[in-house]
């Protein structure tokens, strides 16, 4: 007769097999560091074997981009270090987060794992008591945790072999045109050259989507290599960011509006986090900044003709920057008019990403051509920025605009509010657009307003709409002649 099988040996082999198997390790050490029971699910396994890959050397770059609540930091940052030590005890990792205090919670609950009994009585790893605070410790070996913020590693001088930034902005720094702009130039400027081995190291982002400009977008839309394992809370077959696995992987969801992790997430959980078609439910749980079909404005508002209809009243508005960086903003003017019937028509943009001397060319050219095709009554409308230098700059820009009607006014509420009179408009098919070359980067930009990364063209369409509106007189041209 075969001696029954102990449950010490059945917890000892278990953890044996789990040495190489970093899914298994998540199930044993969970009761580590949590109460309840662990829910498993394969996404769960999908970033289990993405981060294994890491460890051995076959991914190095990657991004995650999931809803929260779903154990991404526990998985990645919790689990997954304490695990890679066992067969690899020399690794550094740097943790980074927007706020160091996530990050700390993330550490303790790793010094926590580490140092428990179970951990202890089946693999080597042992916590160096010469290096144990909250924000760094380590293990004998040579493998060390160090933990810091968004801009906080820039003072350090630290390197690591494997970084990891989960969610580097909140909510509302992704509001934040600075916010967002600190997080990147932090992440192009410091981290990227923390490794400690350029050629073997690895960077792991982990966040939820807030902004099309925030750290992810940042990184897929200008860099190559990087795996991303993008995984929306409901299934959307022609999601825009669809998984990049160099492991093959496939979200194995196939039905319309699948959610991820159904044992924990239904869909009373999920609209408690961020209500269905809102921004908040397009970026944490769909991981695409703006809502199905658009936010304020939806692509299919607007209806496209060959041509704009005689008898328009004529408003070229303006948005004005000064610059010839290739990400900053646009300067752009948009011509809209009124026609007959009440409905509004967009009839060109013109853009320009250009210096002073450059912009005021392009408006003094513009308001020639205007004048040309459609008469002295095209009313001309440039935003004044508050302070001394505002009023110089209009001053000066009016200057140069003489003899032709343009006029300056300062900007009243917030960009959403705004653009909101004319969204009514465009949502019950009264703007129409004139087919032309610019069509598309009209309608890629409004779609994705007020989250996208320029806004300039909306800003235009928003005050060029605002003028069309409160005119109490309006000189407009329709065969030959000039008419009030």
């Amino acid at each position: 007769m075969q001696p029954a099988v102990t449950i010490e040996e059945i917890e000892g082999e278990l953890a044996r097999r789990s040495r190489k198997d970093l899914r298994l390790f998540n199930k044993l050490a969970w009761p580590q560091v949590e109460a309840g029971r662990f829910e498993h699910n394969w996404h769960l396994d999908a970033i289990a074997d993405h981060l294994s890959a890491v460890s051995r050397g076959e991914i190095r770059r990657l991004i995650i981009n999931m809803p929260p609540r779903h154990m991404k930091s526990l998985s990645c940052n919790v689990f997954w270090p304490s695990w890679d030590w066992i067969e690899r005890p020399w690794r550094k990792f740097i943790f980074s987060s927007y706020r160091t205090s996530l990050s700390i919670r993330d550490n303790r609950k790793a010094r926590k794992l580490v140092g428990s009994q179970w951990y202890q009585d089946h693999f080597e790893p042992r916590i160096d008591p010469g290096q144990d605070a909250s924000n760094r410790w380590a293990v004998l070996g040579g493998g060390e945790r160090l933990v810091t913020s968004v801009g906080g590693a820039s003072s350090t001088g630290e390197g690591g072999d494997i970084i990891v930034v989960d969610d580097p902005l909140s909510a509302d720094g992704a509001r934040s045109e600075a916010a967002r702009r600190t997080c990147i130039e932090w992440f192009d400027e410091t981290m990227r050259s923390r490794l400690n081995d350029a050629k073997t190291g690895a960077f792991v982002v982990i966040m939820q989507r807030l902004h099309q400009e925030d750290l992810s977008g940042h990184l897929l839309a200008n860099d190559t290599g990087w795996d991303h394992l993008c995984l929306p809370a409901r299934y959307e077959p022609d999601h825009p960011h669809p998984i990049r696995s160099s492991l093959g992987f496939k979200d194995p969801r196939g039905a319309m509006g699948e959610v991820l992790h159904a044992r924990r997430f239904g869909k009373d959980e999920l609209d408690a986090i961020a209500k269905e078609g809102s921004y908040a439910e397009a970026g944490q749980l769909q991981q695409r900044p703006v809502p199905r079909g658009g936010g304020i404005f939806k692509r299919d508002w607007f209806e496209t003709i060959p041509a704009a209809p005689a008898g328009c009243k004529w408003v070229r508005a303006w948005d004005l920057a000064a610059s010839t960086e290739k990400d900053s903003a646009w300067t752009a003017g948009l011509l809209m008019g009124k026609a007959p019937d009440g409905r509004y028509v967009i009839a060109d943009v013109k853009r320009i990403q250009g210096s002073p001397a450059e912009v005021n060319r392009l408006l003094v050219n513009t308001a020639g051509q205007d004048k040309a095709l459609y008469g002295a009554g095209v009313r001309g409308s440039l935003p004044q920025d508050p302070g001394q230098a505002g009023k110089a700059q209009v001053r000066y820009l009016i200057s140069q605009l003489a003899g032709f009607n343009y006029r300056s006014s300062p900007e009243n509420g917030d960009k959403i509010t705004r653009a909101e009179p004319l969204a009514a408009q465009a949502e019950v098919g009264n703007v129409l657009l004139v087919a032309g070359p610019w069509n598309k980067d009209f309608l890629d930009e409004i779609e994705l307003f007020p989250v996208g990364k320029f806004l300039d063209q909306v800003d235009a369409a928003s005050r060029a709409f605002a003028e069309l509106v409160s005119a109490k007189t309006f000189q407009w041209y329709a065969g030959g002649e000039t008419h009030q």
